[in-house]
This record gives structure tokens, C-alpha cells and sequence, in this order.
């Protein structure tokens, strides 16, 4: 894919964070914004996130690694477990950016079959580059994949994304030693 295109991704962040915890690791938000750009040709990179003060140093480190925030008011449960569904948000996002032709195409960032109908209204426009799916073939929304677009599984990329490996080098390889 051509790195100077103008391509946009649209992450939902808790879904983002829930599927890689799910899957027992975590990503390396700069690594993971770098392969957005090198492999998808993504200028921007919006991340849709509910806002907890306690929780600036994250934001701190998404915005230092080039990724866009849109932060969501949250909500409190019952149990005191925050609530800040950034689905609405992202959709009209996206449209606005289409519409407006903010870009040549989209990337989406989750599982959720919420996103099918975006999803599928992007294809049909030839918007739609991939989905990345944060969780494992398994458990991404048959309704996502029901649109029939090409769907990435951040399981299926982990070494070069993952904080806790090494990065490959130019060849593929992983550099350095194993000891």
C-alpha cells in the first residue's frame, strides 16, 4: 500500500483495549500506529475513548504516538465500572470525513457488529480498506463479517505490534538475541 495516500483509521478504543487484553497481551501503540501508516497508508488515526482523569497518562502516550482523540463523557454503573460507548461517535465521524472526502479511504479498528452497517456503507461507497478485528476469528461479530471486506486479526500481526517483542527487522526476522 502506498504510505502517502490519505487513508483515515477509526479505532474504538475499548474494544481496541478489551480484545487484546482477552487475548493475553498488549500492544505497543507506537509500533501499532507505525504499521497503520506503512501498511494501510493511514494519515490519521482517530481513537475513541472515554475520558477518566485518572487516566491521562494514556492519553498522554496515544497522543505522543500520533494517534487523534476523541474522548466520550462517561458514565458510572451501579458497581462504579465507567461507561462511555463511543460507537455513535465514531460512526458520524467517519461519514462526516466521507462525505466531506477527508480522505480517500478507511480502516476500522474492531469487533463489534455494531460497526456492520458503516462497514458495509463504506465497501459500497469503495471506502473500506480493511476491518481490523483486536479480537480472534472467533469471537469477531459474524455481522462484520457478513459485509465480505477484508478483516485483519491483530492476533495475526502480534509480533509486530506486541510491546513484549522485539521488532523485525527490515527482513521479517526478529533482531537480537534470545537468551
Amino acid at each position: 500500500m502506498n504510505k502517502y495516500k490519505n487513508n483515515f483509521a477509526y479505532i474504538d478504543g475499548n474494544n481496541l483495549y478489551q480484545g487484546v487484553k482477552k487475548s493475553n497481551w498488549k500492544i505497543d501503540f507506537r509500533r501499532f500506529r507505525r504499521w497503520l501508516s506503512d501498511k494501510y497508508g493511514i494519515r490519521r488515526v482517530y481513537y475513541f475513548i472515554g475520558l477518566i482523569p485518572k487516566e491521562k497518562n494514556l492519553y498522554a502516550k496515544l497522543q505522543k504516538a500520533g494517534f487523534t482523540l476523541i474522548f466520550k463523557e462517561v458514565i458510572y454503573d451501579g458497581d462504579g465500572k465507567p461507561k462511555g460507548n463511543c460507537d455513535a461517535d465514531l460512526v458520524l465521524q467517519s461519514v462526516i470525513d466521507h462525505f466531506e472526502n477527508n480522505c480517500e479511504s478507511q480502516v476500522l479498528v474492531a469487533s463489534d457488529g455494531d460497526y456492520s452497517c458503516l462497514a458495509k456503507f463504506l465497501k459500497d461507497n469503495n471506502k473500506l480498506v480493511a476491518i481490523l478485528s483486536p479480537n480472534p476469528k472467533n469471537k469477531c461479530s459474524i455481522l462484520l463479517k457478513r459485509v465480505n471486506a477484508p478483516i485483519v486479526y491483530l492476533d495475526d500481526i502480534k509480533r509486530k505490534i506486541d510491546l513484549n517483542e522485539k521488532a523485525p527487522g527490515k527482513d521479517g526476522t526478529l533482531q537480537g538475541s534470545f537468551s
